[in-house]
């Protein structure tokens, strides 16, 4: 169930996190570059700005990239716990080295490097990139399969 996207609510990281809040529970980020790799994380919703940069989530989140091919998913190491920082101004993934993805306030611009928390290493073409388009999408767990599902 798509709960964000900037086609659809306009370019703006508050909307985002205000729509997050509309569905609790487990969220797929999903974005790209211009250069057609698709990216994102799975993160627990409502996502909720903090005031500093204090880590949230839990080893349930991870990234994913299509970048080298086929799709590609990086679980945490275990080396840290610095699943993501929600800010107004500011959302990123992972941390220790780099974010594995941050995205800023406008949704514009983003940046990808190797994180110790998902022992990634950059999600996009390049370390910094214009984002495409940016989706957050809705969640559920088939506890039967432990496979994640996009509830449509």
């Amino acid at each position: 169930m798509l709960l964000y996207s900037t086609l659809k609510h306009g370019i703006s990281l508050r909307t985002l996190i205000r729509k997050s809040a509309e569905l609790p529970g487990p969220c797929l980020l999903i974005t790209g570059d211009r250069k057609g790799a698709v990216f994102g994380a799975m993160l627990e919703c409502p996502l909720k700005p903090t005031p500093k940069r204090k880590y949230q989530g839990t080893n349930q989140t991870f990234v994913f990239t299509t970048v080298y091919g086929e799709p590609r998913l990086f679980r945490p190491t275990g080396a840290n716990r610095y699943y993501y920082i929600c800010l107004n101004d500011l959302l990123a993934v992972g941390g220790g080295g780099n974010f594995a993805l941050c995205l800023d306030g406008e949704l514009l611009t983003g940046s990808s490097g190797p994180s110790e928390t998902f022992g990634n290493s950059c999600l996009a073409h390049n370390q910094d990139f214009d984002l495409n388009n940016v989706e957050v999408n809705l969640c559920s767990f088939d506890p039967f399969f432990n496979n994640i599902l996009l509830v449509i």
